[in-house]
């Protein structure tokens, strides 16, 4: 059976690339030890005690959201992350400061989240990993066929 993509299903892989490139750069940076070191006073000032873990913690969420979008695989999970983060900066950092980015205002943090809604309410579409794994378990020689298809192809679903 041939697959057949849709402009509908091929938008999502740039709208997952942006996200995920632009996440993976951002939590790389407080991963290394000079930008935990960095950003580690600034955790502290806005009360996240203590301020390097968090600092790590973010860091880790922001490179897992990146790359479940980049791959495909486990979206949902990496957009919750995203969500959560970029639901902080903006509580936490940007809001006061308006809607304008130049100003350090919440427009990024909004227009990544909204990428990020999108991809969790989408899933990662057909071009993408999680697509190869559900087609393989639920294929004809798929190990979900002899098993509990049901339960299990309920949970791979969820991990999209």
């Amino acid at each position: 059976m041939a697959m057949t993509m849709s402009a509908k299903e091929l938008s999502l892989v740039p709208a997952r690339g942006a996200l995920g490139a632009t996440m993976l750069y951002h939590g790389a940076q407080k991963l290394r030890a000079e930008g935990a070191r960095q950003s580690a006073p600034m955790f502290e000032s806005l009360g996240f005690k203590p301020g390097d873990r968090w600092a790590m913690l973010t860091g880790l969420a922001e490179v897992v959201g990146g790359a479940t979008a980049i791959l495909g695989i486990g979206t949902r999970i990496g957009a919750l992350a995203v969500l959560a983060t970029q639901g902080v900066a903006i509580w936490k950092v940007h809001a006061g400061k308006g809607f304008d980015n130049v100003a350090g205002g919440y427009e990024f943090n909004l227009l990544l989240m909204a990428a990020a809604l999108g991809l969790f309410l989408s899933g990662p579409g057909t071009l993408s990993a999680h697509e190869v794994v559900e087609r393989r378990l639920e294929g004809p020689a798929g190990w979900l066929r002899r098993a509990r298809p049901r339960r299990a192809v309920r949970m791979t679903k969820l991990l999209k």
